[in-house]
């Protein structure tokens, strides 16, 4: 593999300058910058965001008017839809492919995640920016962390007890947990909070973040149990963050899981860093729209700061280059790719089987 330096600033949620980057990504830069893929779309992001809010606001209305009844477990369900294309506007913002100023940017970007569906935005700021830096790093990327899930055997083989129950069968119980990555979601950005590094501005903006994370959490729970009663409310929040957590899941699984990993200290250069680890998803604009643009992870992760509906537009720009240069690019259907995540999953925990030998 190529060797290259390593960035200049390892949180830096956007893209390096192709001039640090090395010749091969270099010229891809300047082949997607003149096609002007780069630029922000003010249009899309303006009807984006309006139509969101709306339909966000008519699942409430619709709440609110169905009142008490089970079928406001389809509202649940619609809600939670909405609170994923939600993440997803979030997590543009986050990326600053809405708007050209950062401040408007984390402003869309705390007002989506933090005040209309209660997940920490300052939180998760600080873990995607380590992901983007080495994608499938051992140790390095959060989203490889142990925990509920071994993305290594190393991390299967130190498992005891009910880790290791869980380690032998984390293939099959892999999307059932997705029902409670909503909720870890919820209470890792709440804990965030009570996190007090960082220097007296970071504090400032945790405040500010806290109040509209506490003004979520008491506004929805009000709503819910002031529009039903005890057992229908709180079988409304389970559908409600279930699903949400559900389809969260089902959008960044395909993502990586099950693509070739890094040792720490591996020294690879970024073009083949974000090409090498990541996996596109093969679909139409349905597909776009439902991942969330996340179906192209292979620009997203070269361009990250590049506008979403540019994203399909440069796949045949990268796809070309990395055919040219003998960079594998891996593209699959997106039944195909959970089968994948689930193979590797069910590879990791094998050294858990006794049954097996390993």
């Amino acid at each position: 593999m190529n060797r290259g330096t390593e960035p200049a600033d390892p949180a830096g949620i956007s893209e390096p300058s192709p001039g640090s980057r090395g010749s091969e990504y270099a010229a891809l830069s300047r082949e997607v910058k003149q096609s002007g893929l780069l630029k922000r779309r003010p249009g899309y992001y303006s009807v984006k965001v309006g139509a969101n809010l709306l339909l966000l606001a008519a699942g409430w209305t619709a709440f609110a008017l169905i009142g008490d009844s089970w079928w406001q477990l389809l509202t649940a369900a619609f809600l939670a839809v909405m609170f994923t294309q939600t993440g997803f506007i979030g997590h543009d913002a986050g990326h600053h492919q809405i708007a050209a100023s950062k401040r408007v940017n984390n402003l869309l970007g705390r007002v989506h995640a933090d005040l209309l569906i209660g997940l920490s935005y300052g939180w998760w700021i600080a873990k995607h920016n380590r992901h983007h830096s080495h994608p499938n790093y051992v140790d390095r990327d959060p989203d490889i962390a142990d925990g509920a899930i071994a993305f290594t055997q190393d991390q299967a083989r130190v498992r005891s007890g009910a880790y290791a129950w869980l380690g032998r069968h984390q293939a099959w119980l892999f999307f059932p947990m997705l029902l409670l990555e909503g909720l870890a979601l919820h209470v890792a950005g709440v804990r965030a909070m009570f996190d007090r590094a960082g220097t007296r501005t970071s504090r400032v903006t945790k405040l500010s973040e806290a109040g509209l994370l506490t003004g979520h959490l008491v506004g929805y729970l009000v709503a819910v149990f002031l529009v039903l009663p005890p057992v229908q409310a709180v079988c409304f929040i389970a559908v409600h963050q279930g699903l949400f957590g559900l389809y969260m899941g089902c959008s960044f699984a395909p993502n990586h899981k099950g693509m070739p990993m890094f040792a720490k200290d591996d020294k690879v250069d970024f073009l083949r860093r974000q090409v090498l680890t990541s996996r596109n998803i093969r679909g139409h604009r349905f597909t776009d729209f439902a991942l969330g643009g996340l179906n192209y992870q292979i620009e997203h992760h070269l361009f990250p700061s590049m506008p979403r509906p540019s994203l399909r537009h440069a796949q045949e720009i990268v796809r070309t280059f990395c055919a040219r240069h003998g960079i594998a690019y891996h593209e699959t259907g997106l039944l195909s790719s959970y089968a994948q995540v689930l193979r590797h999953l069910h590879a990791v925990g094998g050294p858990l089987r006794p049954e097996l030998e390993y």
